[in-house]
C-alpha cells in the first residue's frame, strides 16, 4: 500500500505543479492576458504615444498611467470582441481592409502619409490591423446589437405624450454641426483616424482638404468623426439645438453667420481663436409647440430612442462578453502593488 500512496502523492504533486505553471505570471512586459492571449506592454505604449501631444507638457506619472490603463482596457475589450467575431466568421476580409486603408490614405500625399506614420510611431501593418479589428467588431455589433433594435410608431407616440413639454420651444433654435481643426490638439479629444494638426501650416492644409471633400459631396458627419479635433467628433460634430440666446454669448461675427445660414448649408472654414471651424446648419426651429405629426419631431424621437437603446445594449453586450472571458490585468496589479508607480520595463 505504501508504494501506491507514494505514487499517488507524486502524481498529485505533478498535477499541482502543472496547474501552477499554467497560472504563472508572465514576464513584466506582458500587461494583460485575454483567454490566454497576451497583450504586451509595447502595444499599449505604442498607442499611448499616438494620444499624447509631443509639443505639450509631458503628463504626470499618474496621468500617464491612467491613460495607459484606459488604453489597455480598450485593447482587452477589443480582443474579447474580436475573438467572438472570429467564432462567428465575421472577420473583415483582406479586400475590405485594403479598401478602408486606401480611403484613410486618400487625404494625404505619400510624403505626408509617411510623415504621419513616423510621427505616430505606427506602421502600415499596425494601421491595417486596427482597420481589420474595427471592421470586424462593427460587423459583430451590427449583428448582435444593432439588428435587435426596433423602434415602433407606438414607442414614438408614447414618448411624445409623456414628454410633450420637451417639444415646446421657448425661443428659436438652430441645429448645428461642426468640424474643428486646431494647431494645438487636445490629447483628450479623438477622431476615428487619429488625425490631428500640430502646426498652423498643417491646420490650414487640413481645412483646405476638408473643404474640397465637402465640395465634392462628402458626408459632413463622417468627416467630423474622421477628422474633427474636439469632443463632438464622436457624434459627427453634432452640437444639437443651440438656442438663439446662446448665440448672443458667442462671437458677434459667428452669430451673424449662423443666423444667415439655411438648413443644409455648410460654411467655408471660419478662423476662430486657436484654429478653424466649419459649420453645417442641419435645421432651424422657430419658437412654439412642436406637434407629433411633424416629421422632424418623429425622426428626432426615433433617433434619440435608437441611440439610447444602442448605448444600453452595447454596454450590456460588453459586460456579458467580459463575464465570459478570462482576463487578467497585470498592469493594474503592478500599479496597486507599487502604490502607483510605473512598472519598470526589461
Amino acid at each position: 500500500m505504501k508504494p501506491k500512496l507514494v505514487m499517488l502523492a507524486v502524481a498529485a504533486a505533478c498535477v499541482f505543479a502543472a496547474s501552477c505553471q499554467k497560472e504563472a505570471t508572465p514576464g513584466p512586459d506582458v500587461w494583460a492576458t485575454v483567454n490566454g492571449k497576451e497583450i504586451p506592454r509595447a502595444q499599449v505604449e505604442k498607442y499611448f504615444r499616438t494620444r499624447v501631444n509631443a509639443e505639450a507638457p509631458a503628463p504626470s506619472q499618474e496621468e500617464a498611467l491612467s491613460l495607459k490603463l484606459s488604453i489597455l482596457d480598450e485593447l482587452v475589450n477589443n480582443e474579447i470582441l474580436l475573438e467572438r467575431a472570429s467564432k462567428m466568421n465575421l472577420i473583415a476580409s483582406d479586400a475590405e481592409v485594403e479598401d478602408k486603408f486606401t480611403e484613410s490614405k486618400s487625404p494625404y500625399t505619400e510624403e505626408e502619409f509617411q510623415k504621419k506614420l513616423r510621427d505616430t510611431g505606427l506602421t502600415v501593418d499596425d494601421l491595417k490591423s486596427d482597420i481589420r479589428r474595427q471592421l470586424s467588431v462593427q460587423k459583430l455589433l451590427n449583428r448582435e446589437v444593432i439588428a435587435k433594435i426596433s423602434i415602433t410608431d407606438q414607442d414614438v407616440t408614447d414618448f411624445y405624450n409623456k414628454n410633450r413639454a420637451q417639444f415646446n420651444v421657448a425661443e428659436p433654435q438652430y441645429h448645428i454641426a461642426q468640424i474643428v481643426v486646431t494647431p494645438h490638439p487636445d490629447p483628450s479629444a479623438h477622431n476615428r483616424k487619429n488625425d490631428k494638426a500640430t502646426t498652423d501650416v498643417e491646420a490650414k492644409r487640413k481645412v483646405a482638404i476638408l473643404e474640397q471633400k465637402l465640395a465634392a459631396g462628402a458626408d459632413f458627419s463622417q468627416l467630423a468623426m474622421d477628422y474633427s479635433e474636439d469632443s463632438t467628433a464622436t457624434t459627427g460634430g453634432d452640437l444639437g439645438f443651440v438656442p438663439e440666446s446662446a448665440l448672443n454669448r458667442s462671437d458677434p461675427a459667428l452669430k451673424k453667420i449662423v443666423l444667415a445660414m439655411k438648413p443644409g448649408e455648410v460654411t467655408q472654414p471660419i478662423a476662430i481663436q486657436g484654429g478653424y471651424r466649419i459649420l453645417k446648419m442641419i435645421a432651424k426651429e422657430p419658437a412654439g409647440q412642436r406637434v407629433l405629426s411633424d416629421p422632424q419631431v418623429q425622426q428626432s424621437i426615433r433617433d434619440m430612442m435608437r441611440n439610447r437603446k444602442e448605448q444600453l445594449l452595447r454596454s450590456a453586450y460588453m459586460i456579458e462578453a467580459r463575464d465570459g472571458a478570462h482576463v487578467t490585468n497585470y498592469l493594474a496589479r503592478q500599479i496597486l502593488e507599487s502604490a502607483g508607480k510605473l512598472p519598470a520595463s526589461n
